[in-house]
């Protein structure tokens, strides 16, 4: 079986970071591991504040992270 190339905390917070980043609510969480749960949260809440920024469209191509 292979691995996976990240680990799941890691995707959580690329995940998070990504709804953060979107204007996404918190609340729509979907993990329900304390370790998962509170990686997304963390990405979460960086995204929510690069948008609050301004660093949405053109101004924040250099700071967005791992948005595929």
């Amino acid at each position: 079986m292979k691995r996976q190339k990240r680990s799941r905390e890691e995707r959580a917070y690329s995940r998070g970071y990504q709804a953060g980043y979107k204007g996404k609510s918190k609340d729509f969480c979907p993990f329900d591991a304390l370790q998962a749960r509170s990686s997304w949260l963390n990405g979460w809440r960086e995204g929510h504040v690069d948008q609050l920024h301004g660093l949405v469209g053109v101004a924040g191509i250099h700071n967005l992270k791992d948005l595929r």
